[in-house]
């Protein structure tokens, strides 16, 4: 009987994307013959890491982890929305979303975290030959707060902590810690609503506001109105986009006769102290990534041998 050792199933986790206690068993199966172990696991059906790699994973689930000033957002996404409900994914999820609470939001770093004896990569990888989909750690955020809370709130969870979409708030203030984490709270949920571009307009991507000026600009041009009066004109337009993108200056939604700035004034005398808030991330599932379309009908004729 041959020995197995951690090098020769490291070889053969590399080579196949298989599991870890996977890669053992078909190494003892066959005698520690590296060629052998590879064709139990592609006839097993366990050889699927390395070969899922290329497809596109876009859905998934956004997980959310706030302890006291600090919190972190993480998005871990798989091929298919039926993945998300699946238990063993929810809690690579949750436990990827607790390493980057430690590690930070660099993912390389996520990734090479230790989980017990294996990476946080490594148990991707394991989930990948189990569950059958291609899976990645696409991106993270953290936020903290000398003094205040760091607040989350999940829309459409599906399970505690994550979701479709995430989002974490800073509140930086010296005022009561439970009083701090409702407003947070629904600063969160403001936030994931409102969908704010910025804090206020200095946060703002200069090439954004230049496009929205010179949209305005063009529009009464156009028009065949003068450019000192398109000069004020534009003006008083950038008003009104920054309080439809920039968080402080959005009408808040659970008191809209009210902007968040003046919401967060009101609410110091109720917390005990002076507030600002101090950063948010909003994470919302697979945005920006450019899905592929496939014609159902014509894999299946394909498949069959058809035209």
């Amino acid at each position: 009987m041959a020995t197995i050792t951690a090098a020769m199933v490291k070889d053969l986790r590399e080579s196949t994307g298989a599991g870890m206690m996977d890669c053992k068993a078909a190494l003892t199966e066959n005698d520690g013959n590296m060629e052998a172990a590879q064709d139990w696991l592609r006839k097993k059906g366990l050889s699927k890491a390395a070969k899922k790699s290329g497809r596109v994973a876009a859905e998934g689930l956004i997980g959310a982890l706030t302890k006291g000033t600090k919190g972190v957002v993480v998005e871990v996404n798989s091929e298919t929305d039926f993945v998300a409900r699946n238990g063993q994914f929810q809690g690579l999820v949750k436990m990827v979303a607790q390493v980057a609470f430690d590690a930070g939001s660099d993912v390389e770093k996520i990734k090479a975290a230790k989980v017990g004896d294996v990476t946080v990569e490594a148990a991707i990888n394991d989930a990948i030959a189990t569950i059958g989909e291609n899976m990645t750690l696409r991106r993270a955020a953290s936020l903290e707060v000398s003094q205040g809370v760091v607040s989350n709130y999940v829309h459409g969870a599906v399970v505690e902590g994550a979701g479709k979409m995430g989002v974490i708030v800073a509140l930086e203030s010296p005022g009561k810690a439970d009083e701090l984490a409702t407003l947070g709270r629904q600063i969160a949920m403001h936030i994931a609503a409102a969908n704010p571009l910025a804090l206020d307009p200095s946060g703002l991507d200069p090439a954004v506001v230049k496009r929205e000026k010179d949209v305005l600009a063009d529009k009464y041009r156009q028009q065949g109105k003068p450019e000192n009066v398109i000069e004020k004109i534009v003006e008083s337009g950038l008003k009104t986009y920054y309080k439809e993108v920039c968080l402080l200056e959005q009408a808040f939604i659970h008191d809209t006769g009210k902007s968040v700035a003046q919401a967060l004034k009101e609410a110091e005398g109720k917390v005990g102290g002076a507030l600002k808030i101090a950063g948010f991330v909003r994470y919302a599932l697979g945005e920006g990534i450019e899905k592929q379309e496939s014609d159902f009908a014509a894999e299946v004729a394909a498949a069959s041998g058809k035209k």
